[in-house]
């Protein structure tokens, strides 16, 4: 449930952030129009114009919204989406295994001293205090103590599974926004291309303006598509690395902990 509220509060950051961004875009937008208006005959500036070049310097988010506009809104919002829900679940699991990150020599420290002052029962209480999957596999360890090192080693293996699969959770639906966003793209481009041979059989006539313009429109939303899929793979690679070196810290400290046990028993 706290993953679910988590997920739900960063996606909704991310919508609001959005919203803000598009709201100043609008506001803005008529002020600047405003200011360039020519005394003898006014003209409004359009989507095309701005990308196209004016003699003027045209601000990176405004040449977005206006690509974003021209590769129509229903793809686009679509592979937007993809993009804000790819990142929710994303940061979802960066801040889930920052925090399963424990220091495991100062645990493995407390673990001994436990051992050796109140034995395995206060062992357990320090497992239990401890935040992080480490502590969760030396806890499901310690349980069966008394039932053998054998026995021991064979609950960490199985406890290390069910946290390894805990830490990958939501990796399955970060891949498929990185798969969807660009086939969403590709749909788009085939559609366009389909509007723009419509446009090409409607005025009898292969015009170089109407081909490139309905190419160029569907090409908009490959380049979104593309784009998005290469921001998230980024962070599942990095969501990757990270999950790699914590189940690394995970079989090292379940080694020091058969280790210390077998001292314990040695005493």
């Amino acid at each position: 449930m706290k993953k679910f509220f988590m997920f739900l509060a960063v996606a909704g950051i991310l919508t609001f952030t959005a919203n803000i961004a598009s709201a100043q875009d609008e506001a803005a937008a008529p002020e600047a129009a405003a200011t360039e208006q020519v005394a003898e005959a006014p003209q409004a500036m359009t989507a095309e114009d701005l990308l196209k070049g004016t003699g003027e310097e045209v601000p990176f988010h405004q040449q977005i919204k206006s690509y974003f506009i021209q590769g129509g809104p229903g793809f686009m919002s679509a592979i937007i989406l993809c993009l804000i829900l790819g990142l929710a679940l994303a940061i979802e699991r960066i801040l889930y295994l920052s925090f399963s990150k424990t220091n495991n020599k100062k645990l493995i420290e407390k673990i001994e001293a436990a051992l050796a002052e109140g034995g395995v029962s206060k062992a357990l209480d320090v497992c239990r205090n401890t935040k992080g999957p480490v502590a969760s596999i030396f806890y499901d360890g310690l349980l069966h103590y008394d039932e053998g090192l054998d026995v021991v080693e064979k609950r960490i293996a199985s406890a290390g599974g069910v946290q390894m699969s805990l830490m990958e959770n939501n990796l399955s639906w970060i891949s498929l926004f990185i798969a969807i966003a660009p086939s969403l793209g590709f749909l788009g481009t085939v559609l366009g291309m389909v509007k723009a041979f419509d446009a090409i059989e409607a005025a009898g006539d292969i015009s170089p303006n109407i081909v490139a313009g309905g190419m160029k429109v569907a090409l908009i939303t490959t380049v979104g598509g593309l784009i998005v899929a290469m921001i998230l793979q980024v962070f599942y690679n990095y969501i990757l690395s990270r999950i790699d070196a914590l189940s690394i810290d995970m079989e090292n400290a379940s080694i020091d902990l058969v280790d210390a046990l077998a001292k314990n028993e040695k005493k």
